[in-house]
């Protein structure tokens, strides 16, 4: 039976980001958009074919379009496990070419693997023969101390020859020496011009960029040079800031824009449902504590949850009376 792709639309995309985009945060980012792209945390390859596979693949359907992030450097392990991702149901497979932890150098994957491109060639390869689902990658524009242009050049003519037709690109390079995670995210300055020059250079491939953003004005201004962007803490902090991405990014006029306390009630009704089946309200209330960031008593609600969220036998009413605090 062939399988039929959905093409996906990426002009806007939610960052991968690891202890934060899970399910429950992906499901409250998909009720204030219906058109984000939204990308899982990064799953290694060994918790997938050695671990619980059913825990780290499992989301809502209402997360689609929703693609997930992959680390690891063995190609056969990468076809393998990009195969349990496709059965699963997610739309998109991509793989970690950007984190710079010391545990992902010390399993040869993230950032570093910018060094290698013709390895990451070969997992696109195979990953591509096992899958139907898009296999795209996320990357730096260089690692350490090589050159950026010459360094991103090659790794987009190289991987693009396997077959990958997207590439994610974070506008910044990575210190795999001298820098923690942390600072790899704030320190090495943005190269955004970079970033338009290889879209000129290869305009057949599919160029998202990431990397700083900040508000959607910034998102169209990158529009106009490159097909999607990539926003990550901003949108975490304020999930609100997406509320407009369907209208003004995708140009969709429809219906849907809705109040931050519209959407925490149906955020509640999953909640509860999320209690009922063993969750703990402290793994889905966290993802709360910006829905409100700006407004009179954002402050009161933050701590509420806090100081609450976490009790054994907290229920739905921490979230409602932490509501009640809103002015």
């Amino acid at each position: 039976m062939v399988k039929i792709v959905a093409q996906i639309n990426r002009r806007f995309c939610v960052a991968p980001m690891l202890d934060w985009t899970d399910r429950h945060e992906r499901y409250l980012l998909r009720l204030i958009s219906k058109h984000a792209v939204l990308y899982t945390e990064m799953v290694t390859t060994g918790a997938l074919i050695h671990g619980d596979a059913a825990r780290y693949l499992k989301f809502n359907k209402e997360e689609h379009p929703v693609a997930l992030q992959l680390g690891g450097s063995d190609p056969k392990d990468m076809a393998l496990s990009a195969k349990m991702v496709e059965d699963e149901g997610y739309d998109e497979v991509n793989i970690n070419v950007g984190c710079p932890s010391d545990r992902v150098q010390n399993g040869a994957f993230g950032a570093c693997l910018m060094a290698n491109a013709e390895l990451v060639a070969e997992n696109v390869e195979a990953m591509k023969n096992s899958v139907a689902i898009p296999v795209t990658v996320k990357n730096r524009i260089a690692i350490d101390e090589m050159e950026e242009y010459e360094t991103l050049h090659n790794f987009l003519e190289v991987v693009s020859q396997a077959g990958c037709e997207t590439f994610i690109i974070h506008a910044r390079k990575a210190w795999l020496k001298g820098l923690s995670p942390k600072q790899n995210r704030d320190v090495p300055p943005l190269d955004y011009e970079l970033v338009y020059q290889m879209k000129q250079e290869f305009p057949h491939l599919e160029i998202i960029i990431n990397g700083g953003i900040k508000t959607l004005d910034q998102c169209q201004q990158h529009l106009q040079q490159v097909d999607g962007v990539m926003m990550g803490r901003e949108v975490y902090h304020n999930p609100l800031i997406i509320m407009d991405v369907d209208q003004k990014i995708y140009e969709d006029s429809g219906e849907h824009q809705q109040s931050s306390s519209e959407v925490l009630e149906r955020y509640m009704e999953y909640m509860q449902q999320q209690l009922q089946q063993g969750v703990y309200l402290k793994h889905m209330s966290r993802h709360l504590l910006g829905l409100f960031a700006g407004q009179p008593g954002a402050k009161a609600w933050r701590r509420y949850i806090s100081e609450n969220a976490y009790k054994p036998d907290a229920g739905i009413e921490v979230i409602k009376k932490a509501a009640s605090l809103i002015n």
